[in-house]
């Protein structure tokens, strides 16, 4: 479904002041290793819990025409993706900025969460289990790490090489443990059976949201293709569609392994909270060499301050974005590391008032579904106009549709999961 888009399209010049569009010189490599470092995580870890709701019949990556269509619209989305030019700017940004915004701040949140403690366990394991700090320091340690890097990192682009670096501790980990689990072999009284009985429909939609958290990398592809050159000749979807397509069968060679692999070898087993990572530590702790887990939780560490940093840009940009329209002109030096102080302290105060914030994944991903399968298919209509009734039409509108069901089934399948299940609120009390 490839098609040329031909639109006068007005660059905003106040786009060379934000951090997305300030540089414009990304290429397929950069392409690939933002991908990489947004399409996998500590998300994926949490597929093969998946399975135990599932079964084998867990979804590939069902997300991969809405990337592209998000990619082939991009020449007419120049600046970031909240002002959409598909709808008026108050409703574009109604639509877009929220969840935008949600997805890129919980998801640094849920980041904070995971670093913080994968530094604890470190420690632990290095140094031994005497506490020298508590898990709040602990992620207040990851924060402070995390903000003295953007301060650094001034633009998209500036962080080609912390993207590089987070795509191939990603790798690493994700291949380790993966590896590490089928070697180990199947656990004494594994069970491929649905846990703890025959599923509802709701737990089937909570797995899927489960799943749609997994890959929600997507939703920053107009970010990513924002920092690209772009003309008519050579539009930036061209460009950024080959780094994407490279990066995809990398994803594929890791998330297939670990999510067939994990539940191969934990089955129903496999712990709710933590997914792969907490079996890891939960079932082979005593039988695996320390080196091999304290290498595991230092790598989700550095993957974690490197995933950080590309969801945190959405935000940072919208800051930049507010001050740049008001004022017309440049936000100064010292604003933009207050933007950026101020977004850490606050996502450092979440992840304290919310350390459960990783086992609403399903809900989480569900909230964030029609950014990648709803707004796609609707703004290509809206600024396409195709012919009432033909194949395109019809095509983008059940795509939209059906984005927008399965977005409801799967909030409410996580909210019944979470009623008649339960989770540790363990309001401003991180363990």
């Amino acid at each position: 479904m490839e098609e040329t888009i031909r639109v006068e399209v007005e660059v905003d010049p106040q786009d060379a002041w934000l951090p997305i569009t300030q540089s414009r010189n990304g290429n397929a490599y950069y392409s690939a290793f933002h991908t990489l470092t947004s399409g996998i995580g500590f998300q994926a870890l949490l597929l093969p819990f998946a399975f135990t709701y599932l079964r084998w019949l867990e979804l590939g990556d069902i997300k991969s025409f809405p990337r592209f269509h998000m990619a082939a619209l991009h020449p007419l989305v120049i600046s970031s993706a909240p002002r959409i030019p598909a709808w008026r700017e108050k409703v574009g940004k109604a639509v877009a900025l929220f969840p935008i915004m949600y997805l890129s701040g919980g998801t640094c949140v849920t980041l904070i969460i995971i670093g913080g403690g994968s530094i604890k366990i470190f420690f632990q394991i290095v140094c031994g289990h005497g506490e020298a700090l508590t898990t709040m320091e602990w992620y207040l340690v990851f924060t402070a790490a995390a903000i003295l890097i953007a301060q650094f990192r001034p633009n998209l682009n500036s962080l080609a090489g912390v993207s590089l670096l987070g795509a191939i501790t990603v790798i690493a980990y994700s291949t380790l443990i993966w590896m590490l689990s089928v070697i180990k072999g199947k656990l004494l009284h594994v069970s491929y059976h649905y846990h703890p009985q025959p599923p509802c429909i709701f737990d089937v939609w909570n797995a899927l949201g489960i799943i749609a958290f997994t890959f929600r990398g997507h939703n920053l592809v107009l970010e990513i293709q924002g920092s690209m050159p772009s003309d008519a000749k050579q539009p930036s979807h061209l460009v950024m569609w080959r780094g994407v397509k490279y990066a995809y069968l990398i994803i594929a060679s890791c998330l297939f392994p670990l999510a067939i692999g994990g539940y191969w070898a934990y089955g129903n087993l496999i712990p709710s909270n933590g997914g792969m990572l907490g079996a890891l530590h939960q079932y082979h702790e005593h039988d695996t060499s320390k080196f091999i887990l304290a290498s595991t939780s230092f790598l989700v560490v550095i993957n974690s301050l490197c995933s950080f940093q590309i969801y945190a840009m959405p935000v940072f940009d919208n800051l930049e974005s507010t001050y740049t329209s008001k004022n017309n002109k440049p936000c100064p030096r010292w604003l933009r590391m207050s933007f950026r102080a101020f977004f850490g302290c606050l996502t450092f105060f979440i992840s304290v008032a919310l350390p459960f914030l990783p086992s609403l994944a399903g809900l989480l991903g569900g909230i964030a579904l029609p950014i990648t399968l709803v707004y796609p298919s609707f703004m290509w209509i809206k600024i396409n106009k195709p012919q009432k009734y033909s194949t395109h039409w019809c095509l983008n509108w059940t795509l939209g549709t059906i984005g927008m069901l399965l977005s409801v089934l799967v909030v409410t399948g996580a909210i019944w999961g979470i009623a008649a299940r339960g989770i540790n609120t363990n309001f401003f009390n991180p363990h």
